[in-house]
This record gives structure tokens, C-alpha cells and sequence, in this order.
């Protein structure tokens, strides 16, 4: 049983799902309709999502998780002697357990600045591929992956986007982003990129549910469907093709059809905003200046053995000597008042650690 005193800032899916979800859920739980995807809901969810896209067609295919998502849809982009370029902070080379590797393909990681692979980066690499005379014998960059926003909380411009899109398609290279948290990164007010933007600049992308108020699922777009042919086929040699698809249909046509998504990724972000601010006015130093639902802050390890008890929450790679950096992570159930008691908690726990003398 859950402890009522325990605040959770430790992820954006602790909890189960947006109230209006499961009502859909319930709704539509004794309705008979066809399997795997072929079903009205999943029909009127691709309608919605490509109308919002700003797209008259396009491939739209329901899974479940973002690690299935990612190795069914890189797997299904390269073929068998290419690898898929990303930064080296990207969440396939860090936190994915070498789901890619898995499936034959090299992750052919590149430097990033704030967690971004840059357009200029990509050339470099790209370039002095092509110029090696032995580049036959190594992994042949076959894609290249991003996330929006990044591992880091950080979002790429439009500007930055577009440069990138313009390398790839230079190079005939697809373009596939990571949309596990894209509704946050939809919702920041720093962002100057929208679905639309996604649609035109990406030839792959994913809009992410399972961190944004569903129970589970994620949305494979896809402008040009034959970029991925026979894909239906490709998520059932990954197991990534749900026998009850309806599931899927049912969350994402709640999640679009009245303008969820823009409610979830709007408490996201305004409730982290609420969190950053209390944290600086309290002294505490930012790691990375992430503008989404991502926090990260050295703390010192005195302080973050006070509130472990009481809040969860990550650290963000190996203890410090005295201090290290930490995450917290807000979502559509984040209120206000959690925010506002995490900061006093920090505060109180603080200031016992430091009396004034």
C-alpha cells in the first residue's frame, strides 16, 4: 500500500491513467470488435492524430512501450549491415539495456551538446564516412535518431530540426525522433515546434502515451508509408503487434479528440515550472537547464538522504563525494499542491541540516 506522506516525483508513469482514459476504457469494455489494430477506435485515433499532424495519409500503428517501439521501428528502417546514428546522450545508447544491438544493428553514437545531436556534428560524420576508401567494411549509417524533447529534458528549435532534416535527406538518411515525452515538449513555452513541424521535418516519429496520462501505448507516424513497408509484419516479428489493439485505439482517440493531449503536457510543464522556481529560490543549483517535466539538481547528499524517505525520485548517475545530481519528473497527475509540499520538505530538511549559528 502506497504511504500517504510519499510524494512521487520519481518518473511520469507511476500512476495509472488521465481519469477521462480509463472512462473510455470502461465504456467500450463489452464491445466486440476485430484484433490487432483493425478496429473503429484505432481507425478514428489514426484520423485524429494524422488531422492534427496536418497530414491527409500516413502510416499510424499503435504499440505498447517506447523500448518496442524503438527497436521495431529502427529495425525496420535499416537494413541488415547499417547502424542508426545518435547523440551520445540518446536514449537508445544509455538507457535502452542494448535493445538495438539486439536486433544486429551498431548505435553509432556522436558527440551532443545539452543532450542534442547537431546538424554540423552529423555532416562531420557523415562526410569523413564517405571519405574513407575502407567505409565498405564499417557500419554503414543506415538512420539517424533523436527524442523530443532529449534524455536531458532539452528541446530542439525549429531551426535546429529543420538543419538536421536538411543532412538526412541530403544524404537520402531517415529521420526517426523519439516522441516518448513529445506532449511535454509540445507544451513548453520555449518550444517553437508542433506536431505539424514533426510531420514535415521527421520521415519517422512517435507521440508518446504511456508517459502522458495512458495506461500504455505509443503512436508510430509515419508521412511516407513506404518507408516502412509491410509493418504491420514487422511488429509481430518484434511482438509488438497487440492482440487487443482496441485498448490502444480507445486511449488515443481520448487523448486527441478533445484536446487531452494539450491539457496533459500543459500540468506537465506548468507544475515543473512551479518545482524549478521553488528550488532556485531555495539556493539549490540546476544540472541541466531542462525547460520540459524533467528536473535535474545537485543536491547535497546530506539532503537527499533527509527526504529519500518521504519523496520519491532519482539520482541521475553515480553518487557524488558530497553531492549529486538528481531528478525529479512531473506529469498529468502532478498538483500543485505536491509541488508545494516537496519544496517545503526540501526547505525544512535543509535548514535542519544548516541552523543558523
Amino acid at each position: 500500500m502506497e504511504k500517504i506522506s510519499q510524494l512521487h516525483f520519481e518518473c511520469d508513469y507511476s500512476r495509472g491513467a488521465h481519469p477521462d482514459v480509463i472512462r473510455a476504457l470502461v465504456d467500450s469494455n463489452m464491445e466486440v470488435s476485430p484484433g490487432y489494430g483493425l478496429d473503429p477506435y484505432c481507425d478514428e485515433a489514426r484520423r485524429l492524430i494524422l488531422e492534427e499532424c496536418g497530414l491527409d495519409c500516413g502510416l499510424v500503428a499503435f504499440m505498447v512501450g517506447g523500448t518496442q517501439t524503438n527497436a521495431t521501428v529502427i529495425d525496420a528502417l535499416l537494413r541488415q549491415w547499417q547502424g542508426v546514428v545518435c547523440a551520445e546522450e540518446g536514449h537508445i545508447n544509455v538507457h535502452e539495456a542494448g535493445a538495438i544491438e539486439a536486433s544486429g544493428h551498431k548505435v553509432i553514437a556522436l558527440p551532443a551538446f545539452d543532450g542534442k545531436l547537431t546538424s554540423e556534428a552529423l555532416r562531420s560524420y557523415l562526410e569523413s564516412y564517405y571519405a574513407d576508401e575502407t567505409h565498405e567494411h564499417i557500419e554503414e549509417p543506415g538512420a539517424v535518431y533523436i527524442s523530443q524533447p532529449t534524455e536531458l529534458g532539452t528541446l530542439y528549435s525549429l531551426d535546429e530540426l529543420t538543419r538536421l532534416s536538411e543532412v538526412c535527406r541530403e544524404y537520402s538518411i531517415p529521420l526517426f525522433a523519439d516522441g516518448a515525452r513529445l506532449i511535454y515538449a509540445l507544451a513548453a513555452p520555449d518550444s517553437d515546434v508542433g506536431l505539424r513541424d514533426m510531420a514535415r521535418l521527421c520521415d519517422v516519429f512517435y507521440i508518446g502515451g504511456t508517459k502522458a496520462g495512458l495506461l500504455f501505448g505509443e503512436a508510430v507516424v509515419c508521412p511516407s508509408e513506404e518507408l516502412l513497408p509491410h509493418f504491420f509484419s514487422q511488429m509481430k516479428r518484434h511482438g509488438a503487434l497487440l492482440a487487443k489493439g482496441r485498448l490502444l485505439g480507445v486511449q488515443f482517440k481520448a487523448l486527441f479528440e478533445s484536446g487531452l493531449y494539450r491539457e496533459i503536457g500543459s500540468n506537465g510543464i506548468s507544475t515543473a515550472s512551479r518545482l524549478r522556481e521553488g528550488l532556485l529560490a531555495l539556493g539549490l543549483e540546476e544540472a541541466i537547464a531542462s525547460p520540459t517535466n524533467q528536473l535535474f539538481f545537485h543536491l547535497p547528499n546530506e539532503l537527499i538522504d533527509a527526504i529519500s524517505p518521504s519523496v520519491g525520485f532519482s539520482l541521475w548517475g553515480p553518487r557524488g563525494e558530497s553531492s549529486s545530481t538528481v531528478r525529479f519528473v512531473t506529469d498529468w497527475s502532478t498538483t500543485e499542491a505536491d509541488v508545494d509540499a516537496l519544496i517545503s520538505l526540501i526547505a525544512s530538511k535543509a535548514s535542519a541540516a544548516n541552523p543558523p549559528t
